[in-house]
């Protein structure tokens, strides 16, 4: 693989980490802690909505993030030729 493959790569794989750890932030910190009070006025199942993205909704984000990246590499590694298969 030449190097401007690489960086091209790279460069790939960097944009999916900022686009997926933005939206885990956005959840994390920004819904759980920040909007928490606004969000608190809407109930989902019976639980603040602020509240259910401090205790349960930013670990739930995660878990589908890790999936989504899994996905998004193994489609960058075809892409560029590092298929395992």
């Amino acid at each position: 693989m030449d190097s401007l493959n690489k960086k091209k790569y790279w460069r790939e794989n960097l944009k999916y980490l900022a686009i997926l750890l933005t939206i885990w932030f956005l959840v994390s910190f920004v819904f759980g802690i920040l909007l928490v009070d606004e969000l608190n006025t809407i109930r989902l199942g019976g639980f603040k909505l602020g509240f259910w993205f401090a205790q349960q909704g930013a670990i739930y984000v995660f878990v589908v993030l890790i999936f989504v990246y899994i996905k998004l590499m193994n489609k960058l590694d075809k892409k560029f030729g590092f298929n395992e298969q």
